[in-house]
């Protein structure tokens, strides 16, 4: 069983790293994606790979180990890329929300609005939000006492887990540490969901036409943002203590989401298959001319 998972979550790691990478190429190399929303999903991958390059390489190792062993140090590093990236990657989806509605909703001004300095500014907000999230679960976990048991019931080390081996009453605690990131997940989800209805009830009433429109270019979005928060409200918000149903979620969480969110938007988005058609047609012109 252990290797048929290493040889399938081997397979899905490297479709994830070479996904996520091939869009960011694309919309570095390809002029026809210079804008804001192919930056905000360039940057996107950027996040979903380095989330799943946390978890995934340990798990993967330990298939094939007898004695699955994770350094103190090692852990809280896990604990802390993981809400770095995760709390990172909440509030990006919240700016390209943003980007959507001035997109639709005030299209002659877009450009105006989502130029490149506000783009960057905005990725470096959701950057910094996600690191001091960290730093704040962080700042508690480390100073906890660890001197019970040191087995982890999971594939990779995450707040809920570590301070049930802390040597003290761990209820309040653990409800404390869960509200902390449980306001950081509700207030990102119900703003993306005011968010797009707020487009969608928008474009209804300015157009017939325009309904199917912002539904097409808005379904990839809606469909990452469920991907993303249905298992992170189920782990820190509304937590169902079930072993096997938080290992799923664990696993979704870190590998299936940064696996699909790649694979939603280039199957969805005319403009990525356009740029993956001409950087082969570019390719095999090279080639031949070779």
């Amino acid at each position: 069983m252990q290797v048929l998972l290493l040889l399938i979550f081997s397979t899905l790691f490297l479709m994830i790293i070479s996904g996520n990478i091939a869009i960011m190429i694309l919309v570095t190399i390809d002029t026809h994606l210079h804008s804001p929303m192919y930056f905000l999903l360039a940057n996107l991958s950027f996040v979903d790979m380095w989330l799943c390059l946390i978890t995934t390489p340990k798990m993967i190792t330990d298939f094939v180990r007898e004695k699955k062993t994770i350094s103190f140090g090692g852990c809280m590093c896990q604990v802390l890329f993981v809400h770095c990236c995760g709390g990172g990657e909440m509030v990006l989806l919240v700016v390209m929300a943003y980007d959507r509605y001035v997109a639709i909703c005030k299209p002659l001004h877009y450009l105006t609005i989502m130029n490149v300095q506000k783009c960057i500014w905005l990725v470096a907000i959701s950057w910094t939000i996600g690191f001091v999230h960290a730093l704040s679960q962080m700042a508690v976990i480390m100073q906890l006492p660890f001197c019970g048991p040191r087995e982890i019931d999971s594939f990779f080390c995450d707040i809920p887990l570590v301070i049930k081996l802390a040597c003290i009453d761990s209820y309040n605690l653990g409800i404390l540490m869960n509200a902390d990131s449980g306001v950081l997940t509700m207030t990102c989800f119900i703003v993306l969901l005011i968010s797009y209805t707020y487009i969608l009830l928008t474009v209804r009433r300015s157009s017939k036409t325009g309904v199917s429109r912002a539904l097409s270019t808005c379904t990839a979005h809606i469909t990452v943002v469920v991907l993303f928060f249905g298992p992170c409200i189920f782990i820190y918000v509304w937590p169902l203590s079930i072993t096997w149903v938080d290992k799923f979620l664990a696993v979704f969480y870190s590998v299936f989401t940064p696996l699909l969110n790649p694979a939603i938007y280039t199957l969805r988005n005319k403009e990525i298959k356009n740029a993956l058609k001409r950087f082969k047609s570019y390719y095999m012109h090279s080639k031949e001319n070779i």
